[in-house]
């Protein structure tokens, strides 16, 4: 997802897409184990998704508490 797309969600859009992206790591991690992938590079591209989508969030809440 792209930062410009991330900053347009709402606190609570993003706490729910963070949630629904630890859940799809946490599969993604389980099936590279499994070895059902073999693209390692997926599971790292979601996680750096997974920062993006936090350090918004503590932006957005930054603002919000200020």
């Amino acid at each position: 997802m792209k930062l410009s797309d991330i900053r347009k969600l709402t606190t609570a859009e993003l706490a729910t897409e963070s949630t629904k992206l630890r859940d799809e790591i946490a599969e993604l991690r389980r099936r590279v184990h499994m070895g059902e992938i073999t693209n390692v590079r997926l599971v790292r591209a979601k996680r750096r998704d997974l920062a993006r989508m936090l350090t918004i969030l503590s932006e957005h809440l930054v603002k919000e508490n200020a």
